[in-house]
This record gives C-alpha cells, sequence and structure tokens, in this order.
C-alpha cells in the first residue's frame, strides 16, 4: 500500500507554500526595489566617509551664522558639525580651521579639515556647543 498519509500530506502542502510564499515576497521586494528610481543627487552635494568622518556637503544653502555666509554658498559638515567655510575673492576657499591654505573646491577643504582635525571633534563656529 503506497498511500500517502493526512502527515505527509500537511508536510508538503507546508512546504510548497512556504517555497511559495517566500518566492513571491522575494519577487515582491525585487520589484518594488526596481520600480522605485533613487533619488537624483543635485550637483555639488557630497555626502561620503573620509577617514572614518562622515562629510556632507550641500550647495547653496548658505550658512546660520548670523548673515555671515552669502546666499550661494554651499554647507559643509563634518560629523554632523557645520565647518566654517568662506570664498576668497580668487574663487579658493579657506576654513576656519586652516586660514593659511587655500582650496579649489570645498571638498578638497574639507577633507583637509578632517585630516588638520586628527580625530578631534568639530566644535562650532563661536565655541558654542
Amino acid at each position: 500500500m503506497n498511500k500517502i498519509t493526512r502527515r505527509q500530506a500537511l508536510g508538503t502542502t507546508a512546504g510548497a507554500l512556504t517555497v511559495l510564499g517566500l518566492t513571491a515576497a522575494a519577487t515582491s521586494v525585487a520589484t518594488s526595489a526596481a520600480a522605485t528610481p533613487a533619488a537624483p543627487t543635485p550637483p555639488g552635494t557630497v555626502d561620503e566617509v573620509y577617514q572614518g568622518r562622515r562629510i556632507q556637503i550641500t550647495p547653496g544653502a548658505g550658512g546660520h551664522h548670523g548673515g555671515h555666509h552669502s546666499p550661494g554658498q554651499p554647507t559643509v559638515r563634518i560629523d554632523g558639525r557645520e565647518l566654517h567655510i568662506m570664498q576668497n575673492a580668487d574663487g579658493s576657499w579657506i576654513s576656519v580651521i586652516n586660514h593659511y591654505e587655500t582650496f579649489t573646491e570645498p571638498k578638497l577643504l574639507a577633507r583637509a579639515a578632517v585630516r588638520d582635525l586628527q580625530g578631534a571633534p568639530l566644535v562650532p563656529f563661536g565655541g558654542v556647543a
């Protein structure tokens, strides 16, 4: 007698439903990921980790120092804290970390600031935490 028992039938059914459920879930996740394109990154935006520190640059946002920044100046943050930067008349950039070395773009300036900080936290401009 080659009859299937109730236990074998339930086990086979449960296994088949599990495989179908996992396949459907995987297909659903893949479809939703493919259907949702990544948001475009605005030009000039930087979000990177450099020497273990997170650098974020947003273009044209200006600063929060009572109007010390011009309206089109980018905001540079290291580990979430704003790095005060200034643009010279020749278009080069300097920061509050190092006024004596100029940089051609804010990303290079931020990386130099990370190196100069040597692991120390960035203290907000004006010394207020």
